[in-house]
């Protein structure tokens, strides 16, 4: 059953194999398919501006509504207008449901058929989260696509703890599409099943059955052996109705990436590259620099002399930037998250141009051998 939320399209434009490139058009703005959102956590993607997010490609970015739901507060957020005009981001946002956040950060965490109970990690407030109350926070933050609740079971769960999930988000998915949220706001549905190929392919057809504007694959990169993610998402990322975007939660590395786009993933989210940055560590086409490695005091070069973000196009040198992250300065942060995301930006760009040329697994295949070189540069 295909939906139709008012000012929400989905177009395929071109396909090689399974890879796909596609346009997602909401009502703030069109994002170019496969793509990457960076995460904006509490209403900003850390160390950066709206503005810096933009640059490095970013068409889309994530909110979490559970950190968002307890600070500032979704009441708050519409005072403002939503999380658009509070964040000052004009693009396409998306925000999950809060429902992994409540689960795993929280403490006393109990589970029923009506939501999660829990005590919220700030102050111990007792709280509850149920699939109605999803849909009624995330109306109010704004964003143009919002989630809904689901149960993600850890990734060594046995199966019965499995298909329990899974039965209870397809009950919950029911909840979530009878709530009213804001007129234009889309929703997908959540695929759960761990790395069970048949429980997957049988819980997306059973979503796909209902109105949702998209569909999301939950519950991977949960302690799961990333070749057993591979091998799963192999068996079912391309029999998931083919007429709706495809987006996979939580994922990953660029090699991730690279390889759910060749099974046909359109759509990304991941802490990973302003996460590490962070800790000092730059993704480049050639695998991982970290920065704080010695071998870098007295080194001239950028992070990658052919990269063309500000931080290698204005020639911040590897030594200095080792000298700003030794330093403590907030400043080497800031540098080395904006090249990440623009590596993240550049890497879907091509992926795009190459299902566009129909030589994507040309591409893939070359990227992948390059990153396996790290720290070598």
């Amino acid at each position: 059953m295909k939906p139709s939320s008012q000012g929400f399209e989905f177009h395929v434009r071109a396909q090689d194999g399974k890879a796909r490139r596609s346009t997602l058009i909401t009502p703030h703005a069109a994002v170019d398919l496969p793509t990457f959102m960076p995460v904006g956590t509490q209403g900003t993607v850390k160390t950066l501006t709206p503005e810096e997010v933009a640059a490095t490609g970013a068409q889309i970015v994530l909110g979490n509504t559970y950190h968002l739901w307890l600070r500032p507060g979704p009441d708050l957020l519409a005072h403002f207008g939503g999380l658009h005009a509070f964040s000052r981001w004009p693009h396409a946002m998306l925000t999950d449901s809060g429902g992994f956040q409540a689960f795993s950060l929280s403490a006393n965490v109990k589970l029923t058929e009506e939501g999660f109970t829990f005590r919220s990690h700030l102050d111990g407030q007792k709280m509850f989260l149920s699939p109605e109350e999803a849909v009624r926070i995330q109306g109010l933050i704004g964003a143009d696509i919002q989630m809904q609740l689901d149960v993600c079971s850890p990734g060594n769960s046995e199966r019965h703890v499995v298909e329990e999930a899974v039965a209870r988000t397809t009950r919950w998915a029911k909840r979530a599409i009878a709530s009213p949220r804001p007129e234009g706001q889309a929703l997908f549905g959540i695929v759960q099943g761990a790395c069970f190929a048949d429980l997957r392919r049988d819980h997306a057809k059973e979503l796909a059955e209902l109105p949702f504007d998209g569909l999301a694959l939950g519950g991977f990169s949960v302690g799961e052996p990333i070749p057993a993610m591979y091998e799963t998402l192999e068996a079912i990322a391309f029999e998931i109705d083919p007429e709706r975007p495809r987006y996979l939660m939580g994922v990953g590395t660029p090699q991730d990436l690279l390889i759910a786009v060749g099974l046909g993933i359109d759509m990304f989210d991941c802490v990973l590259p302003t996460r590490n940055a962070r800790n000092g560590q730059a993704l480049t086409r050639f695998g991982k620099i970290t920065i704080k490695n010695a071998r870098y005091r007295d080194d001239k070069l950028p992070l990658d002399p052919d990269c063309a973000c500000p931080t290698c196009h204005g020639g911040y040198a590897r030594g200095y930037l080792r000298h700003l992250f030794i330093a403590g300065e907030i400043l080497a942060l800031r540098l080395i998250s904006a090249h990440n995301l623009h590596f993240y930006g550049e890497l879907m760009r091509g992926a795009r141009l190459a299902i566009e040329e129909g030589n994507y697994i040309d591409y893939q295949r070359s990227s992948l051998d390059r990153m396996g070189h790290g720290d070598l540069l």
